[in-house]
């Protein structure tokens, strides 16, 4: 089907008793910006989608966080899945917390990971993305802004490598569409058990961002990882697997 959604799967019937994880990456990204330990993580049924146009998925992006949400949901539809826990980095957070708002009865939980309730992006990425010319530039920049000092280089260049193979006009509508999204005014909103996840070294969603989820949606438990910049889930594979895992036996 044109513009299906690619996913991988973990855990079969023997997990059926709780609702899955689904696993959203953000902007420029695939399914492979969630580590193995996340992707695989024991006692769940756990899903990593590649969003339309992005990893292994045919088709076009979206230029609004809600088109997102509807390609999410209706593939939830397609898949039988009634509630899930929806897990999301970056841009992918800002789709689960819309879909929460959006779809309470289909969100079990939230795993939120360098977002927040508004991601503005400069007007010089934003051209600079959408200029053929200067999408070089653009992935230099937010590869290098989006992980921690003490991160190996030969992680910040497999990244880069991973960027290079999404289209810049799909990168370009995710800036877009994450430049749009704003809900601080709707984060009350959210009554849904939350866990926040932010590395302290993260500049392109910063602390505050996590720390005004954790004050504006009312159940949350934040976890700070440090050392760890905007790509915490593959910079701290081991810490963010074992949050997540205490979070998913506590709901």
């Amino acid at each position: 089907m044109a513009g299906a959604i690619h996913f991988s799967k973990h855990g079969g019937d023997l997990h059926a008793g709780s609702p899955p994880l689904i696993l959203i990456h953000g902007s420029g990204g695939s399914r492979l910006h969630w580590p193995p330990q996340l992707r695989r993580l024991p006692n769940y049924r756990v899903f990593g989608l590649d969003l339309p146009g992005h990893g292994e998925s045919p088709g076009e992006g979206e230029t609004t966080i809600a088109g997102y949400v509807r390609r999410v949901v209706e593939w939830l539809d397609e898949q039988g899945i009634e509630r899930a826990v929806l897990a999301g980095h970056s841009m992918g957070g800002a789709i689960a917390m819309t879909a929460a708002l959006d779809e309470p009865d289909r969100v079990a939980g939230l795993v939120l990971v360098g977002t927040g309730g508004r991601l503005r992006v400069t007007e010089e990425i934003l051209q600079a993305a959408a200029d053929p010319i200067r999408f070089e530039e653009t992935v230099e920049v937010i590869t290098t802004w989006s992980y921690g000092d003490q991160t190996p280089e030969k992680i910040v260049a497999l990244a880069k490598m991973r960027m290079y193979e999404i289209r810049p006009e799909i990168i370009h509508g995710d800036y877009t569409a994450c430049n749009q999204f704003d809900i601080l005014d709707r984060l009350s909103e959210i009554r849904i058990p939350s866990l926040i996840l932010c590395g302290e070294q993260d500049r392109l969603t910063p602390l505050k961002y996590a720390r005004h989820l954790d004050e504006h949606i009312p159940e949350t438990t934040l976890v700070l990882i440090e050392g760890a910049g905007h790509m915490v889930m593959l910079e701290r594979p081991l810490e963010v697997a074992a949050a997540v895992e205490n979070f998913l036996a506590s709901l």
